[in-house]
């Protein structure tokens, strides 16, 4: 568990798993909400692939642990792994832990990337009008670092994917397909090791 203060911004995160969440505090605990050890409010409903919450007992995909210290390059590689097997609520996850650990001169780029990847989400999801919108917001918070260009991160690029698949949504009201439309985060091959 994390000493950082919990930040606005992502609030369905839980921590550990979903079986020690469901465990501590059981479905519909306390007011009818589910809480971690500590007491905080936690939804420990299994998620699909999307991150959406499924029925109690369901299986589900396994959720990013909360609070996981990687290097950049190792929060940019695993990212792009989940973007790349079309996972991008998971990828989303892990670029929050990298905004929340990040000094101040980077925060907003590790902000806005996860706000692209939460933007793929709601699009795969078939929220046309919110993935859009965050998507945008993403891209306007990245824009500022095309000039330094921190980990080898294609910020030009990932404005132009984010334009263009804004773009795209809102001529249409199905879902995307999320590792079909993932972005690619770095000019080379991401590496966790470097």
């Amino acid at each position: 568990m994390s000493d950082r203060p919990e930040e606005p911004g992502c609030e369905h995160r839980g921590t550990g798993t979903d079986a020690e969440a469901a465990t501590a505090t059981g479905p519909g605990a306390g007011a009818g909400r589910d809480r971690d050890a500590e007491g905080r409010a936690r939804n420990a409903r299994p998620r699909d692939g999307l991150g959406r919450p499924l029925p109690y007992g369901a299986p589900g995909v396994d959720r990013q642990p909360e609070g996981v210290e990687r290097s950049p390059r190792q929060a940019l590689a695993e990212a792009q792994d989940l973007l790349d097997r079309g996972l991008p609520f998971h990828a989303h996850e892990v670029l929050e832990d990298a905004w929340k650990a990040a000094a101040e001169p980077e925060r907003q780029l590790w902000r806005g990337l996860a706000q692209l990847a939460v933007g793929l989400t709601h699009a795969a999801r078939g929220n046309a009008k919110g993935g859009a919108a965050l998507l945008l917001r993403g891209a306007g918070a990245i824009a500022p670092y095309a000039d330094t260009v921190p980990y080898d991160i294609d910020v030009p690029g990932l404005t132009a994917w984010a334009q263009g698949l804004a773009d795209r949504l809102g001529e249409r009201d199905e879902p995307v397909a999320a590792a079909g439309n993932a972005p690619r985060l770095c000019t080379g091959e991401v590496r966790a090791a470097e």
